[in-house]
């Protein structure tokens, strides 16, 4: 059965904005998993734009379910996930100017580097994956430098002009993720994902999890958390 790791940044977001201490989202959190979510996603971002020290710090110690931190692989995070002891650390590209990330991590031109970072993650007794464009090149990278699982980049597939496009960009996905299953990989998929592109990927073996954000936030504005949570749920199937 597909899981489901819902991101609170953007709980985040909306606090930063005013500077003050609501929403909160530790508290949004605690919905999502009384709403049925399998995880919590947070990005500790250099610049700490939404997710801040307290945030990742709280969730930590609150969360029923897993906690799943997105860093950028610098030495600031590394001794950051070495005191939080996530449950999953995922390694995402960082640039200050981006509204949102903007692809995947560049792992096959980096092997050396991210090798080196993820033996030292490891050491700490984490768990790690890397967060990557649906490509067997950066797949095969992923799985060389020891990465566990893999979340395939889903914006070029969320972003699609056309129906026809948004199919192909699809099958890539599945392709991408057959690969790395057969690399003994395990699958998660995530960016750009609501609740209308969501639909073809119903029943598909293919990817174990997905994590999934702004559209649940979106629309959590709307109807409450809980309610948007449990609407993702029952799209993917969980």
């Amino acid at each position: 059965m597909p899981r489901l790791e819902v991101n609170v940044d953007h709980v985040a977001t909306l606090r930063q904005a005013r500077l003050i201490d609501e929403p909160d989202p530790v508290l949004a959190a605690a919905l999502a998993e009384l709403a049925g979510a399998d995880g919590i996603i947070v990005h500790l971002r250099e610049d700490r734009r939404h997710i801040q020290d307290r945030d990742l710090r709280l969730l930590r110690k609150t969360l029923k379910t897993r906690l799943n931190l997105e860093m950028a692989a610098t030495q600031e995070m590394l001794e950051v996930a070495r005191e939080v002891q996530p449950d999953l650390v995922t390694l995402v590209p960082e640039k200050r100017q981006e509204l949102t990330t903007e692809g995947g991590l560049e792992v096959a031109g980096n092997r050396a580097a991210l090798a080196e970072y993820l033996l030292a993650l490891k050491a700490a007794g984490l768990r790690v994956s890397l967060f990557v464009d649906p490509v067997e090149p950066q797949i095969q990278a992923a799985k060389e430098v020891g990465a566990e699982w893999v979340e395939l980049h889903t914006g070029s597939y969320a972003e699609a002009p056309s129906r026809a496009e948004a199919t192909r960009l699809f099958q890539e996905l599945v392709n991408a993720a057959r690969h790395a299953r057969s690399l003994g990989l395990k699958v998660k998929c995530g960016h750009g994902l609501n609740y209308r592109n969501i639909k073809p990927f119903r029943g598909r073996e293919e990817f174990a999890e997905y994590s999934i954000g702004h559209a649940i936030i979106a629309r959590a504005v709307l109807v409450g958390i809980e309610r948007a949570v449990r609407e993702m749920i029952a799209l993917i199937g969980g």
